[in-house]
């Protein structure tokens, strides 16, 4: 995979950067451009960018970004880079570029092709809005859009809902080449992991997944009713950070605030099990943090939060420092996930605190945070976004 990326890179580019290799209009050689998920390449696509090419000397293909593609639970299936590569390894294709923006339209006005190929599925019905307004950039410089046949016709989601593909190795391969990570440093950060003492402080979260089946709405207002088929719970937040860390052989104490509820039995279990000694302070004053969504056919219909976004209180505050000071540690790590009630300007006493060196270790030798540890450099500080 590492090689494939290698051989191929050239042809992935930018924006401005292909606006600077193939010029300013009018030029020698026509351009035409295609966009799409492209998240399953299938036949369709193939006589999609086969027939673009042969209307022009030179073929761009446009992908959309991961955090713009909405369709399905867990889409794209085939991340962005390894999309582009994907594109790229096409003889037909000469430039592949990853569009950052949730439309084409900013990248249409800067590279300025002179065609734009859409499906023939787009003219079916009219015009779709979306295309109207592509339609309208490439007028306005003298490019021209142009539906390929669409003699065969496929879709990516259906065919990934028949089998979906199985390319978590890939996946890691992309992340760990983004990176710069090496299985020689992974393997050196996952030896220097065991027996290490770690303590993570942070936010639980309770993912919950409840699947139902759709029947149907009401008539009279516009209300959909399901079917409750199952719900899973899933330890997420600061506290899967802590089994992962666990898992890699770390010696892990978890320090966390959980609600007086259900949610807190099966916290505190599940992290027992995995061995993880477990220090949670009891807030009944707030619930668990739980994150339940509601799924349908594959997608996420709703989702509903049950959370309390007020600061912890001082005296639970003393409870958490007091734990960071007494539990003898190697390495530990405040880990940040909304609500963030651990971070600053949450609580600024527990930012200060981290910072007198109550554990990410400033002037304590051997108290250093985990990305900075001299023998497990290889770890990264965990940061919801």
């Amino acid at each position: 995979m590492l090689e494939l990326l290698d051989r191929y890179r050239h042809k992935i580019k930018s924006a401005e950067e292909l606006r600077d290799i193939i010029g300013p209009r009018p030029r020698k050689k026509r351009v035409i451009m295609c966009h799409g998920v492209f998240d399953v390449v299938h036949p369709g696509h193939i006589r999609h960018l086969l027939y673009a090419r042969s209307k022009a000397d030179l073929l761009i293909a446009s992908i959309t970004a991961d955090h713009h593609i909405t369709k399905g639970t867990h889409r794209p299936h085939v991340p962005q880079d390894l999309r582009a590569v994907n594109l790229a390894a096409f003889e037909v294709v000469d430039y592949v570029v990853i569009d950052k923006n949730a439309k084409p339209i900013e990248n249409i006005r800067i590279i300025q092709p002179d065609y734009f190929a859409k499906g023939f599925e787009y003219t079916a019905s009219g015009m779709p809005v979306k295309t109207a307004e592509e339609a309208d950039v490439l007028q306005s410089y003298g490019g021209e859009i142009i539906f390929t046949p669409g003699d065969i016709v496929y879709s990516s989601s259906n065919l990934i809902d028949l089998a979906p593909p199985s390319i978590k190795l890939e996946k890691l391969q992309i992340v760990m080449e983004r990176n710069g990570i090496t299985f020689d440093k992974l393997r050196q950060t996952l030896d220097a992991m065991t027996g290490r003492r770690v303590h993570v402080v942070g936010d639980t979260i309770v993912d919950s997944y409840t699947h139902c089946a759709m029947i149907g709405g009401q008539t009279k207002t516009p209300t959909m009713s399901v079917l409750f088929e199952r719900k899973v719970d899933y330890v997420g937040g600061a506290a899967i950070v802590a089994k992962h860390l666990a898992a890699a052989g770390g010696r892990v104490t978890f320090s966390t605030v959980l609600g007086d509820d259900s949610y807190r039995d099966f916290v505190t279990d599940d992290l027992k099990d995995a061995d993880i000694e477990v220090h949670a302070v009891i807030d009944r004053s707030r619930p668990t943090v739980n994150k339940n969504a509601i799924v349908v056919g594959g997608y996420r219909l709703l989702k509903v939060d049950t959370l309390d976004n007020r600061s912890i209180s001082d005296q639970i505050l003393e409870e958490i420092t007091g734990a960071i000071k007494k539990v003898p540690t190697d390495a530990g790590r405040i880990c940040g996930f909304p609500p963030r009630t651990f971070q600053p300007p949450h609580h600024p006493r527990t930012g200060a605190g981290a910072a007198r060196g109550l554990f990410p270790g400033r002037g304590q030798p051997g108290r250093q945070p985990l990305g900075q540890h001299h023998r497990l450099s290889g770890l990264r500080s965990y940061h919801a976004q």
